[in-house]
C-alpha cells in the first residue's frame, strides 16, 4: 500500500472522529447514535458518489475485471476504510449497537478494504460493493434520525421507507447480476455460509435491513472474488 494511502486512511479516521465530534457538539440534546447516523450518512453520500464517478462503463460496471485499481477507486476503499474504523471504535462507546456480529461484520470489511489497498487489483469489484451496501444507507439513516426527532409515522418518514426500500431492490439487482457470473460447483465456501445465515437471521430477532447489507456486502465481495479467476470475459453477463 503506497504512503498516500496510508496517510489518506489515517486522516480519513481523524476527519470522521473530528465530524462526529463537532455534530456531537451541536446536537448535544440528541443520542449518540443520532450523530453518529449524520456522520454515515455523510460517508454513505460520499462513498456512493466517489464510487459512481469511478466506473468507467455503466454497461457493466464491475468491469475491467480482476484488474489494477484505478486511482479513484483507491480513494474510494480508503475513505470508507477509514469510515469503518471510525465506525467500529464509535460502536464500542453505543451500548445500542455493541454486539459480536456487528464487530465481526465491521473487522470482515475492513480485512477486505485493506487486502483490496495492499494489492491494488479488484479495484471495480470492491468499489461495486461499496456502492450496492450504500446507495440505501442514506435514507435507512434519515428514517431513524426523522423518528427521533418526531416525525414517526409521517408523509416525511413514509418517503425515507419507500426511498430506501426502492434502493434496496436495485441493490438486490446489482447483487443478482454479479451472483450469475459464477456458475461453478466449487466447494462450501464462506460466500455459502454467508447466504446460509442471511436466512438464518430471517427468523430471528437479529432481521434488520442493517444487518441484512451488512450481510450482502460480504457475500458479493466474496463472490466478486470468485468470479474474477473467469477473466474478462464475464462481463458479458451485463449486456
Amino acid at each position: 500500500m503506497e504512503d498516500y494511502f496510508v496517510k489518506l486512511v489515517f486522516w480519513g479516521v481523524i476527519s470522521w472522529t473530528a465530524a462526529f465530534l463537532f455534530i456531537r457538539k451541536i446536537f448535544s440534546n440528541r443520542s449518540f447514535e443520532f450523530c453518529n447516523r449524520i456522520v454515515s450518512t455523510i460517508h454513505a453520500t460520499l462513498a456512493v458518489t466517489m464510487a459512481s464517478i469511478s466506473v468507467e462503463d455503466w454497461s457493466c460496471p464491475v468491469c475491467p475485471m480482476a484488474s489494477k485499481s484505478s486511482t479513484l477507486q483507491m480513494q474510494t476503499m480508503a475513505v470508507s476504510l477509514a469510515y469503518l474504523i471510525y465506525d467500529l471504535v464509535c460502536c464500542l462507546f453505543d451500548d445500542k449497537r455493541v454486539n459480536l456480529d456487528n464487530t465481526i461484520h465491521h473487522l470482515v470489511s475492513i480485512v477486505g478494504l485493506v487486502a483490496g489497498l495492499a494489492y491494488q487489483k479488484c479495484g471495480s469489484e470492491m468499489v461495486g460493493a461499496i456502492w450496492i451496501t450504500e446507495i440505501s444507507s442514506p435514507f435507512l439513516h434519515w428514517r431513524e434520525l426523522l423518528k427521533e426527532l418526531g416525525y414517526r409515522d409521517t408523509g416525511l418518514n413514509l418517503t425515507a421507507d419507500a426511498m430506501a426500500f426502492g434502493l434496496q431492490i436495485v441493490s438486490a439487482f446489482w447483487f443478482y447480476k454479479i451472483a450469475r457470473m459464477t456458475n461453478s460447483g466449487r466447494e462450501p465456501s464462506i460466500s455459502e455460509y454467508l447466504i446460509y445465515d442471511l436466512v438464518c437471521c430471517l427468523f430471528d430477532r437479529r432481521v434488520s435491513i442493517d444487518n441484512t447489507s451488512h450481510h450482502l456486502v460480504s457475500i458479493v465481495e466474496l463472490v466478486a472474488g470468485l468470479a474474477n479467476q473467469k477473466g474478462h470475459h464475464m462481463c458479458q453477463y451485463f449486456s
